[in-house]
């Protein structure tokens, strides 16, 4: 067995095939994915890695199986997949997974090429486990696979906690351990037992905070979306293309992107954090709803409109759209009388945090800040914008000074 320090959990026991599987490369790779992607702009400590998570969720995958008391060959896969179960992540993680998507159908790699190939696919054999059913756990297939993904699995309780821990905020902050003891199988379905109402409730309002203040936070959105212009000119140029893309780290890409004359200028504004500003920050009720649920294609020609009718350089303007709120953590289980009943059904903060979800939405348009007024009005008018004014300003937006500051 070998012990190893984490700064969340402390030490971790890791042996058997999470061991030999630890430094295979499709494992190492994931040192060189940041967790939270562009958020480091924001939080400057928030430079923790995938490789990092993954053992924080086998960490607590290994807690549950404890508690469930399964061993043998039926664990080792459990262990395998929570170990494995970012390999095939791109770059700034989740932030460029739609490019990859809409050129190949996939938004990142399939893991079950990469579990069955190479050392990892090496690894799984010579500890007997057949690399196909330790890739439907990772895909949260049958019934631990639920433990690895799902609305109650280790994954989201590990990044919760990791990433409040590493950006200095609270609201992630969970109690992970009751968490996992609580959970029980009933039925085949994963769930909390009696009397953890509260508990289930506890990720619902984590994850809730944690929305507008890391995930989402105007800053971080600006940096991913100038990321992603600068990323799809790369693989529109010809110079790299999507699956390549999904098998680079954070600084394969970076590196990249400062060498090809299409992207330098993005790459630049990233590495200095010379970032376009909010020419407009409009709520879902001002927005029609043929813009929230326009295509890639649709935003694109937006754009292009905005940018004629303000007379500046295509490149100057970028639209963000966010899907429609949603609340997954709400389809939780929990047993309550001696019935599993859904967490949606059976709290009232659901309906609460629905609507505070509803009423941070934003859609956003940015632009270098010496042009965002006349980008602002171009926009209110193309995009048909129910809003007095398109600028941000501090009596407006009570966060205007954390957005634009805060590093």
């Amino acid at each position: 067995m070998k012990i190893i320090k984490d700064s969340v959990h402390d030490h971790i026991g890791i042996d058997g095939v999470a061991l030999d599987l630890l430094d295979t490369p499709a494992v190492q790779r994931l040192r060189g994915i940041g967790q939270l992607g562009t958020v480091s702009l924001v939080y400057p400590s928030a430079n923790h890695t995938r490789f990092e998570h993954s053992l924080g969720v086998y960490h607590l995958a290994c807690e549950a199986l404890e508690g469930f008391d399964v061993e043998g060959h039926e664990a080792e896969r459990v262990r395998a997949a929570a170990i494995l179960h970012d390999v095939g992540h791109g770059p700034f993680s989740h932030n460029l997974e739609e490019l990859t998507h809409r050129r190949t159908g996939r938004y990142h790699d399939d893991v079950n090429g990469l579990l069955e190939a190479g050392q990892v696919g090496d690894v799984l054999r010579e500890h007997g486990l057949e690399p196909a059913a330790v890739a439907d756990l990772v895909a949260g297939e049958g019934r631990f696979g639920q433990v690895v993904s799902g609305e109650l699995d280790v994954d989201r309780m590990d990044y919760l906690v990791r990433d409040a821990h590493h950006t200095g905020v609270p609201y992630g902050t969970i109690d992970h351990g009751r968490l996992v003891r609580e959970l029980t199988f009933v039925d085949g379905e994963l769930v909390l037992g009696e009397g953890n109402v509260q508990t289930a409730e506890s990720l619902l309002v984590a994850r809730a905070l944690m929305n507008p203040t890391v995930y989402n936070h105007s800053v971080a959105r600006i940096s991913r979306a100038m990321l992603r212009r600068a990323t799809e000119r790369l693989l529109e140029s010809g110079a790299l293309d999507a699956g390549t893309l999904r098998r680079m780290d954070d600084h394969d890409l970076l590196v990249t992107l400062r060498t090809h004359e299409a992207t330098s200028e993005f790459s630049r504004r990233l590495d200095e954090r010379d970032l376009y500003k909010r020419a407009v920050w409009a709520e879902i009720d001002d927005v029609p709803g043929g813009v929230i649920e326009a295509d890639h294609d649709t935003l694109r020609e937006f754009e292009r409109e905005i940018a004629d009718a303000a007379g500046v350089d295509g490149d100057a303007v970028i639209l963000d759209v966010p899907e429609r709120p949603s609340m997954t953590e709400s389809t939780s289980r929990v047993m309550v009388n001696g019935e599993i009943r859904n967490l949606g059904y059976q709290s009232p903060l659901v309906d609460a945090l629905r609507a505070a979800q509803y009423s941070q939405w934003r859609l956003g348009v940015y632009s270098p800040p010496e042009i965002r007024e006349r980008v602002g009005n171009a926009a209110v008018d193309v995009l048909g914008l129910d809003i007095d004014g398109a600028l941000i300003s501090e009596t407006r937006d009570g966060q205007y000074a954390l957005d634009d500051f805060l590093e």
